[in-house]
């Protein structure tokens, strides 16, 4: 994504929200599941717990290596955070 924001393309930045909050709501639900807590799933993935609740509420993204680390600690493959948002 361009870091300028003129470069921004309206469309794209919606689309981009889009994405982080559906992953965000799929971790959340993942996380709720199996009965953890955000501090537990963040123990367990390496991730700031702060990091994870921005995540989950879809106002940070994720670096890929984090998203795996969270994936890893759900016990579900990255893919399966990776929902198409409709």
């Amino acid at each position: 994504m361009p870091t300028r924001p003129s470069q921004n393309d309206p469309e794209r930045v919606a689309a981009w929200e889009r994405r982080r909050k559906s992953v965000g709501k799929r971790i959340r639900e993942l996380r709720v599941e199996r009965g953890l807590t955000q501090e537990q799933l963040a123990h367990d993935s390496g991730v700031d717990r702060s990091v994870l609740s921005g995540v989950e509420s879809g106002l940070r993204g994720l670096l890929y290596e984090r998203l795996f680390d969270i994936a890893d600690a759900l016990g579900v493959p990255a893919g399966e955070l990776m929902v198409d948002p409709t």
